[in-house]
């Protein structure tokens, strides 16, 4: 298999997949009839009606989340007896041990976007990835408030609701961009730079950092940056933006394809000469 386009690593300096690669034969349509029925039968009545928990760094879970992690887990090991499941939801020791297999391994977030669940705003989804070569071969992101599915498959393109998705070049300069910026853990200084400089035109943030990342890649925003995400967050949604045609990097300019539990900074844009505008005003700042 052999990509014709720019795969994302560093930005100046773009590589291709040239070696064949094999892959488990996954069925999308099936994975999305998967999760659209699980999301409606345990997340849509819980909307809102859940008492939160707070683990130790913090974060929210809630006994959905948990319910979540359980029955996918059940429910892809009757279709895919060989694959297991990394959750959010479960130990890290477990999560490393996992991963150090080297086994295909599906990746799960439950619910992205937990605290957005818990207090009604209808912004959340839930995130699985298949990792495969060390690498992602699979993404689904679901969004149950608007039955919107987005997926990807390495190599084959990406796809909102079964309709091909790509990402809209529109020519845009970066000051009349509208950008998803997550400034609770990006460096106070760059933060501050963002505030005072402003180089985009307009900046959200939904809470829900696939949600965030695939809107990206349906052109609803045209830049991103997000100062610590975890494989969970965005294994998913930075195939599904790549597969549209769209650039993702670490703010260092890494990759984001090579699984890892260590945290990552993610800075994103809907083709490549917006990414560089937005790395050319965010250089310098990565290891600050």
């Amino acid at each position: 298999m052999k990509l014709n386009r720019p795969w994302p690593g560093k930005f100046s300096e773009p590589c291709y997949f040239t070696d064949i690669l094999e892959f488990m034969t996954i069925d999308l349509q099936q994975l999305t009839r998967l999760i659209r029925e699980i999301s409606r039968e345990i997340l849509l009545p819980r909307f809102n009606a859940v008492n939160r928990q707070y683990k130790a760094d913090g974060s929210i879970v809630t006994i959905a989340d948990r319910m979540m992690q359980d029955i996918l887990t059940e429910r892809l090991a009757e279709h895919y007896p060989d694959i297991k499941l990394l959750g959010e939801e479960m130990p890290a020791s477990q999560q490393a041990e996992l991963l150090s297999e080297g086994k295909p391994l599906w990746c799960l977030d439950p619910i992205d976007g937990t605290s957005n669940f818990a207090s009604g705003m209808p912004c959340f989804s839930v995130s699985l990835a298949l990792l495969q070569n060390n690498s992602v071969s699979h993404g689904l992101v679901y969004d149950p408030i608007r039955d919107e599915c987005f997926t990807a498959q390495l190599g084959k393109g990406a796809w909102l609701n079964d309709r091909p998705l790509q990402t809209s070049h529109n020519k845009l300069d970066i000051s009349q961009t509208l950008a998803m910026v997550d400034f609770k853990r990006l460096p106070p200084e760059l933060s501050q730079r963002l505030i005072t400089e402003r180089p985009y035109g307009s900046q959200r943030s939904l809470g829900s950092i696939a949600l965030e990342l695939c809107w990206l890649a349906a052109g609803r925003c045209q830049l991103y940056l997000h100062g610590k995400q975890l494989l969970w967050d965005y294994a998913a949604a930075q195939l599904i933006i790549s597969e549209a045609g769209g650039y993702i990097t670490s703010l260092e300019g890494n990759s984001l394809s090579e699984p890892s539990l260590q945290s990552k900074s993610a800075c994103a844009a809907v083709d490549a000469e917006l990414l560089l505008q937005w790395r050319n005003f965010l250089s310098g700042h990565a290891s600050r």
